[in-house]
């Protein structure tokens, strides 16, 4: 067992026992998933930067910058214009009285836009929490080297390698356990609470980090090879669209977004919390590149995993002090992004599919409920990268367009918006299914699922809507 397990076990237990504090302020069912709507301005920022600063970024975005080196730094560019454009729907969002996105849909649009709407949210989100679970794996087998070790040299079916591999799975299905457990008890409260004590360790834990090894780093015997300093990092334009397209997206649409928006205590608190979120989300995700990138240049083995970059680096190179803020942080992102998928994607259970915020009983048994399909589906894959983006794929191109029609262009004829939707989830699917089953032609291997199931949604919005013209906009009384 590593020294750092003991801090960070003690950590989880404070995080809980706030949880079970914030659980006697939950009373009803708007309690549970929108905070009663009484979230300040320093909470919300801290949630919003806490929630987005998630595996897609600590390991993902670590992946992708080990592969491809400087142009790795255009990736925050995706989802910062995002959030600056989402800045503009925040307070459109907070004055709905909603408890969800697709329920923003069912105002404007009706039933079956909340019902399409429902299904792509809860699909994506249960992706996303599930590759927390991964990453809560892999942080938990960095504590317990000689488990890690047994896995990884024993032979494929062997007593030795069985029982190692039961006690990863155990190891898994206790920190899904934990997430659980954390989200059940207060919801929105201790979730928001607990991101902003999250967030300021993983901003003091990273930007230590990245300010350590810029001055530890010899330039001259490990030097920045000429295949990191490629402009467009080996991939061509098309192949960039589809890195950046998603998250931009996703952003923009982001239920979980977007239920922090609906927390908020007035639409100006959730417009200035978006401005908020942008500055702390642009600065995490350079330190994020910045310290991948060192470690490749510092790292005197390859990683087995390029995305677990940053984390070796925090046990092998830098001070144990700094390193466990790193692991620290790595922990805390982990459990921020996935509590909150939790809450958003059972949120969407009780608001969309069952029958609303009615009792906060019936929302705890929704989140177990999908936090163990989620523990299932995680060991379906291993690749935090494209796992995201697909996640971000499939929520994206199917629920943004509609999103950004509800809250800017409420006379969009409805069944433009339902078309548009079901076309986009259609070839989302039906592209993937393609993609993994090789049944695309040659020429399409490079082109990411987000682009075919954006275009098709969107022009099947535009069409229909030309057709038919402007709709009558439902009007929906503002929430105070």
């Amino acid at each position: 067992m590593h020294p750092w397990t003991y801090p960070i076990v003690g950590f989880l237990l404070f995080l809980t026992c706030l949880g079970v504090w914030h659980s006697r302020k939950i009373k009803t069912g708007e309690d549970f998933a929108l905070a009663g709507r009484k979230l300040g301005f320093g909470v919300l920022v801290g949630t919003l930067v806490a929630t987005w600063i998630g595996t897609g970024s600590l390991f993902g975005n670590a992946e992708f910058t080990y592969g491809h080196g400087l142009s790795a730094l255009f990736l925050p560019l995706a989802g910062g214009i995002g959030i600056l454009l989402l800045s503009f729907l925040a307070p459109r969002a907070r004055s709905l009285p909603a408890g969800s996105v697709p329920q923003i849909l069912g105002l404007r649009f009706g039933r079956a836009a909340q019902l399409i709407g429902a299904v792509a949210l809860i699909g994506a989100y249960l992706i996303i929490v599930s590759y927390q679970y991964r990453a809560g794996t892999t942080v938990t087998l960095k504590l317990f080297p000689g488990l890690a070790e047994a896995l990884e040299n024993s032979e494929p079916g062997s007593a030795e390698h069985t029982a190692a591999f039961t006690k990863v799975l155990f190891v898994r299905g206790g920190f899904a356990a934990f997430i659980i457990l954390y989200t059940v008890l207060a919801g929105m409260v201790s979730v928001a609470w607990t991101d902003l004590i999250n967030g300021i360790l993983m901003t003091v834990g990273l930007i230590s980090a990245l300010i350590w090894v810029m001055f530890h780093w010899d330039p001259a015997t490990q030097p920045i090879t000429d295949d990191m300093r490629q402009l467009g990092g080996g991939e061509t334009p098309i192949a960039w669209v589809g890195f950046l397209l998603p998250a931009f997206l996703l952003v923009l649409g982001d239920a979980n977004l977007h239920q922090r928006f609906m927390s908020a205590g007035s639409p100006r608190t959730a417009r200035l919390s978006a401005i908020g979120m942008f500055f702390g989300v642009v600065v995490l995700e350079f330190v994020v590149i910045g310290l991948a990138l060192f470690g490749k240049l510092m790292l005197t083995e390859e990683p087995a995993n390029h995305g677990h970059v940053i984390v070796e680096l925090a046990f092998t190179s830098l001070p144990w002090w700094i390193g466990l803020m790193i692991m620290g942080s790595a922990t805390a992102v982990i459990i921020t992004t996935a509590d909150s998928y939790l809450l958003g994607a059972a949120t969407s259970v009780a608001v969309d599919l069952h029958s609303g915020l009615t009792s906060p009983w019936k929302q705890r048994v929704i989140v177990l409920g999908i936090g163990l399909l989620a523990l299932a589906i995680s060991f379906l894959s291993n690749k935090y990268f494209n796992v995201a983006l697909y996640a971000y794929t499939l929520y994206g191109a199917t629920l943004t367009p509609a999103v950004v029609c509800a809250l800017l262009l409420p006379r969009t004829p409805r069944a433009a918006v339902v078309g548009g939707m079901a076309s986009g989830l259609g070839v989302a699917l039906l592209w993937k299914i393609g993609a993994t089953f090789e049944w695309l032609p040659a020429a399409f291997d490079e082109i990411d699922a987000v682009l075919p199931a954006l275009f098709a949604n969107v022009l099947v919005l535009i069409t229909v809507a030309l057709f038919l013209g402007p709709g009558d906009p439902h009007e929906v009384k503002p929430t105070a």
